[in-house]
C-alpha cells in the first residue's frame, strides 16, 4: 500500500499544481479554452483523493478525518462548477479565493491521510501481503 499512497499522493500534487497554474492564469483572463482541461484534472485531483480515502479508511484511520476529506472532495468540483454563476461582477474574486482555499485545504487532508496511512499499524509493506 505504501507505492499506492505515495502515487496517489504524487498525483494529488501534481494535479493540485497544475489547477495552481491554470487558475491563475484563467484569474488573469487568460487561457480562458483550457477550462475543460482544468475540469478534467480536477476530476483526475478529486480520484487521488478518494484513493487515498479508501486506504485510509483501510488503515484504520479515524472515521472522521476520511469522511471529512471525502465530504470535502465533494465540495471542491461543486464550487468550481457553478462558481461562474456565484456572486457574478465585481465581487467575483471572493468566490475565486474560495475556490482556491478549498483547493489547498484538499492538498492538506491529502497529506495528512498519506502520513496516517504510512504511520498505521495496519499498514503491511506490499511484499508482507502477498507472502
Amino acid at each position: 500500500m505504501r507505492t499506492a499512497t505515495t502515487v496517489a499522493l504524487l498525483a494529488v500534487r501534481i494535479t493540485g499544481a497544475i489547477q495552481l497554474v491554470l487558475g491563475i492564469l484563467f484569474w488573469t483572463g487568460n487561457a480562458l479554452g483550457l477550462v475543460p482541461v482544468h475540469m478534467l484534472i480536477g476530476s483526475l485531483f478529486v480520484l487521488a483523493l478518494w484513493t487515498l480515502c479508501i486506504f485510509g479508511a483501510r488503515a484504520g484511520l479515524r472515521p472522521s478525518m476520511v469522511l471529512a476529506t471525502l465530504a470535502w472532495s465533494l465540495v471542491l468540483p461543486a464550487l468550481g462548477m457553478t462558481q461562474m454563476q456565484i456572486l457574478p461582477g465585481s465581487m467575483h474574486w471572493v468566490v475565486r479565493v474560495v475556490h482556491l482555499a478549498t483547493a489547498g485545504i484538499a492538498m492538506g487532508q491529502a497529506h495528512r491521510l498519506s502520513v496516517g496511512i504510512m504511520k498505521s499499524p495496519r499498514y503491511r509493506p506490499l511484499r508482507e501481503v502477498h507472502a
